[in-house]
C-alpha cells in the first residue's frame, strides 16, 4: 500500500499437515490458500504460509506449513493476482526492489526457484499478470538508473512494461513514456492483458508520494509488439477526483476493463481496441485509499478502508453499475487484498498490516451478499487466520505482515 503521509491532503523445514477430503464442495478436496507474508522490521525473510483452505477439513483454518524466500523481508507486497497454471507464482518485496518466483506445485514444499531486482533497465516492479505464452507481463515503476533497487531510491517520471519468463529473465521490455505527457509522472502500477483484440492497459499510479495527486491516466499498449498506442486521461466525475491514482484494472464480462481509483473511484474503459477509448466514472465509495479489488461473474468486489470492509456492486448493465450489499469486518479492519477461490467458493481478504488476521468470505453469486465464514478458523478457535506472534514453521518467532494471497488451482 501507498504511504499516507498526504491523507490530510486526499480527506526450510516444512511441516505438513495432511487435510481430510471434502464432502459437500467438490473440487476443493485438500485446497491449499497461499498467502505472501514478512517482518516489517527486516529480522526475518519474506515467507510463503501454506493454509487449509478445504472447507470439509478438521483443521479449515489452520497453519499448514511456512517456506522462507532469500529475500530479508522489508515490505511484502503484491504476488500474482490468480494462481498460474505453472504453479510457479511471482511475489515481490516493493521496499527492496525484489521478487522471486515460488514452485508451489508441492503445495507442502514451497521452494523460491528465481529472483529478480531491477530488470532490462527499470526498477520497482508492481503487477503480475500472466500472457497466453505462459510468461508474466509486468508493470515497472521506474526507469533504472543505477543503484539500489528499492522504494525510495528511484526517481524519474516514467517507466515501463516488461515480459518475464519463469526464470526470472526478461524477454522484452518497453518504456511508456509519451512525448505529449512529458510534464506528467507516468508510472505504470496495474495491467490487464486482452490477448483476444492483441491488446494491453496499464494504470499509471506512483506507489509513493510522486505525482500522487496528479496521476490520472491509463495507456494502451499493442500485445503482440508491446509499441504504445496512446496515453489517456479518466474521468473525474461530479466529484472531480474520481480519476485520482488509478491503481487495479480488471477485465469484465463484457470484455471492458474496469480501474479502481486512489480516490476510491470505479471508472470503466469501453472501445479498447479502437483509436479513441473511453473512459467513464460509473460509481465512487466513501473514503480514499480504496485497493484491490475483484469481479466475480456481474459482481465488481471492492475493499473500502473509510467503511472497514467491502462493497459489491452489480455489473451486469456495464452502463450502470449498482450496490447490491455491503459487509463491515470490523470497526478497526482496513481490508485491501481481495482474491476469489472458484474451487471452494470463497474471497481470501488481507488488510497488509501487521499482525492482523486474514479471513475468507462467502459470496452468494446471485444475489451478491458477502458473509464472512465463520467456519475459517485458526488453531486459537477465532474466525480467521492469525499473523500476529506466533512462532512460524521456518524458524522465526514475531507477528507478519500478509499481503499477496492466492488460492490452489
Amino acid at each position: 500500500m501507498k504511504t499516507k503521509r498526504l491523507a490530510a491532503l486526499f480527506a526450510a523445514l516444512l511441516v505438513a499437515t495432511p487435510c481430510a477430503a471434502l464432502a459437500g464442495e467438490a473440487g476443493a478436496e485438500g485446497h491449499r490458500l497461499f498467502v505472501w507474508a514478512g517482518d516489517r522490521a527486516g529480522k526475518d525473510k519474506n515467507f510463503i504460509a501454506v493454509i487449509d483452505a478445504d472447507p470439509a477439513s478438521p483443521t479449515y483454518g489452520q497453519l499448514i506449513t511456512t517456506a522462507a524466500t532469500d529475500q530479508t523481508s522489508n515490505n511484502p507486497h503484491h504476488t500474482e493476482y490468480w494462481m498460474p497454471e505453472s504453479g510457479k507464482l511471482f511475489a515481490n518485496d516493493h521496499d527492496a526492489g525484489q521478487t522471486v518466483v515460488i514452485d508451489l506445485t508441492d503445495p507442502l514444499k514451497p521452494r523460491q526457484v528465481a529472483a529478480f531486482g531491477n530488470l532490462a533497465g527499470y526498477a520497482m516492479p508492481h503487477s503480475f499478470l500472466r500472457l497466453p505464452n505462459g510468461h508474466v507481463l509486468s508493470s515497472f515503476q521506474y526507469e533504472d538508473h543505477g543503484g539500489h533497487a528499492g522504494h525510495g531510491a528511484m526517481t524519474g517520471k516514467s517507466g515501463g512494461i516488461e515480459e518475464i519468463d519463469e526464470a526470472g529473465k526478461a524477454v522484452r521490455a518497453v518504456s511508456n513514456v509519451d512525448p505529449a505527457f512529458a510534464a506528467e509522472g507516468l508510472l505504470p502500477y496495474s495491467l490487464a492483458v486482452l490477448p483476444d483484440i492483441d491488446r494491453v492497459l496499464v494504470t499509471n499510479s506512483p506507489m509513493g508520494d510522486d505525482y500522487l495527486l496528479t496521476s490520472n491516466t491509463y495507456q494502451i499498449f499493442r500485445l503482440s509488439d508491446l509499441k504504445l498506442l496512446g496515453t489517456h486521461r479518466l474521468d473525474p466525475g461530479p466529484s472531480l477526483n474520481g480519476h485520482v491514482s488509478p491503481e487495479e484494472a480488471r477485465v469484465g464480462p463484457d470484455g471492458s476493463v474496469y480501474i479502481q481509483t486512489l480516490s476510491c473511484g470505479v471508472q470503466r474503459v469501453s472501445g479498447i481496441d479502437t483509436p479513441t477509448p473511453v473512459a467513464r466514472l460509473v460509481h465512487q465509495f466513501e473514503g480514499n485509499w480504496c485497493g484491490v479489488p475483484t469481479i466475480v461473474g456481474k459482481f465488481f468486489i471492492q475493499s473500502v478502508p473509510a467503511m472497514h470492509g467491502f462493497v459489491v456492486l452489480d455489473i451486469s448493465n456495464p452502463e450502470r453499475a449498482v450496490e447490491v450489499s455491503r459487509l463491515v469486518i470490523d470497526e478497526t479492519y482496513e481490508p485491501h487484498w481481495t482474491g476469489w477461490d472458484p474451487k471452494a467458493k470463497r474471497l481470501v481478504i488481507t488488510s497488509g498490516r501487521e499482525g492482523d488476521r486474514t479471513y475468507l468470505l462467502k459470496l452468494d453469486q446471485t444475489t451478491g451478499k458477502l458473509v464472512i465464514d465463520e467456519t475459517f478458523r485458526d488453531a486459537d478457535g477465532k474466525v480467521g487466520f492469525s499473523f500476529d506472534s506466533r512462532t512460524w514453521p521456518h524458524g522465526w518467532t514475531g507477528s507478519a505482515k500478509p499481503h499477496g494471497a492466492v488460492f490452489e488451482r
